[in-house]
């Protein structure tokens, strides 16, 4: 783990750097439009995000409160300094042969300083208390990797379902590009006499509800940019263009990279990750109760200089050291079991932990065995409408040829249009299902390739 903070406090300072550079070329010039892929967004987004920079900083702070606490086992040292200014001295009558002498003791001055030291020696609790320190590091590091994985999937995610909204368009803009062709030829043909008012008002019909397909996908593309916006922490008025499209990832869609994901491991998921420190810190804290049952030993020195004198003549003062040593030993013998109570209760805390480990653990297998599952379906579903694709526009193609030549209809050119427009959105869909459930397993595992950036 601390290897770990390391990296991260290094990688940190570098997207800094770049985000700082980035931001003085592109973002804080609002005329400018912002080019930006899959990798850049996720640059920004884990650069930007205040879930992130609130995680840094816990880390940050955990790493200096172990600091504090390892300051338990150094020396304190300490100076003091004293004057006492005797407004009336003290009386003391002596008896000298049966006569009586009045003595006044003391000086009207008295000076005082020093250094003092104290070091633990012997210390049980304050040793675990540092070891529980350390554990305390490792689990806002792992906090931190858990909202970066949880970042990380939600930008692919969106990216993914910009793409498709993107893709979608396309298709269902070549499709009304198709239909107002389709009509044209219709209009034309019945100007010739060659097709019924009929089927010219279907064909007319047919053009105009394509409209409210391309306006839903213009919307569904802009809610997907303003969310993905959101997520870099971008205002979601500023000019992006966000570059990619699905068919740059039908290459990944394939057996071999579904039978990669299926060999996945729990070991590094972070939730149960988290689990194991609570736990090793609750062992951990119940060592402490019991180490307070124990004896401590200390050692303390003084060493310091008086002087006492009767005026401010400092040049004639006469400076006195003493110095002294001591060991102290503590031996707790009854708190009213207090501490054997602290300890039943951390037991029934680690027996709640532990069961909520085994029904994390189930839960977490669910979802990665749902997800291998779809990226499965997404795999033969892919497979099968790229197929599709190929013999629907080679359908298209064919009656399109018949009905220019008056030996199809214009019923048979619609239905071939339509299983094309379906075909290609399928195709489109069963690589979006894939890369969607992919970005998700690889948050449930743990194995995301931009977690330490």
């Amino acid at each position: 783990m601390l290897v770990f903070y390391c990296k991260f406090m290094k990688k940190s300072a570098c997207i800094l750097v770049l985000i700082f550079s980035f931001a003085q070329g592109q973002l804080l010039r609002a005329q400018d439009t912002l080019y930006v892929n899959l990798e850049t967004a996720l640059e920004i987004a884990l650069s930007e995000s205040p879930v992130i920079r609130i995680a840094d900083r816990e880390v940050e702070r955990a790493f200096y409160a172990r600091k504090e606490t390892q300051s338990g086992l150094w020396p304190k040292i300490s100076a003091s300094g004293m004057y006492n200014r005797t407004l009336k001295k003290q009386v003391m009558v002596m008896d000298f042969g049966g006569q009586e002498m009045e003595i006044s003791v003391g000086t009207d001055n008295n000076w005082m300083g020093g250094v003092s030291l104290s070091l633990p020696l012997v210390a049980p609790a304050l040793w675990k208390t540092v070891q529980l320190s350390a554990l305390d590091i490792d689990l806002a590091v792992e906090k931190a990797r858990s909202g970066r994985l949880a970042m990380i999937s939600a930008v692919k995610q969106a990216y993914y379902s910009l793409l498709l909204a993107k893709d979608s368009y396309v298709v269902l803009k070549k499709n009304y590009d198709n239909v107002a062709l389709n009509t044209k030829t219709v209009t034309d043909k019945y100007e010739q006499g060659m097709a019924s008012e009929f089927d010219k008002l279907r064909a007319e019909v047919a053009l105009k509800n394509q409209h409210p397909n391309l306006l839903a996908s213009e919307t569904a593309i802009e809610l997907a940019s303003m969310q993905l916006k959101a997520l870099m922490g971008l205002d979601i008025e500023y000019p992006v263009v966000f570059e990619g499209s699905l068919i740059q990832y039908e290459g990944e869609v394939t057996p071999g990279g579904l039978s990669a994901a299926s060999e996945f491991s729990l070991e590094n998921n972070t939730d149960l990750m988290q689990l194991a420190i609570q736990k090793q810190q609750l062992e951990l804290a119940m060592k402490i109760t019991k180490a307070s049952f124990l004896p401590t030993l200390s050692l303390s020195s003084n060493y310091q200089y008086s002087s006492m004198n009767n005026d401010f003549r400092f040049s004639n003062y006469n400076w006195y050291p003493y110095s002294t040593a001591s060991l102290a030993l503590n031996i707790p013998l009854f708190s009213g079991m207090k501490r054997q109570q602290q300890v039943r209760q951390s037991k029934l805390t680690l027996q709640t932990l532990e069961d909520s480990r085994i029904n994390s653990e189930r839960t977490l297998r669910l979802n990665v065995n749902n997800c291998l599952n779809q990226m499965g379906n997404a795999v033969e579903e892919f497979s099968s409408n790229k197929e599709n694709v190929a013999m629907a526009e080679k359908a298209y193609s064919i009656s399109r040829k018949q009905f220019e030549v008056g030996m199809g209809t214009w019923l048979d050119l619609s239905a071939s249009e339509l299983a094309l427009t379906q075909a290609r959105l399928a195709y489109h869909q069963s690589v979006y299902s894939y890369l969607f459930y992919r970005a998700e397993l690889e948050k449930i595992t743990g194995t995301s390739n931009y977690q330490n950036q």
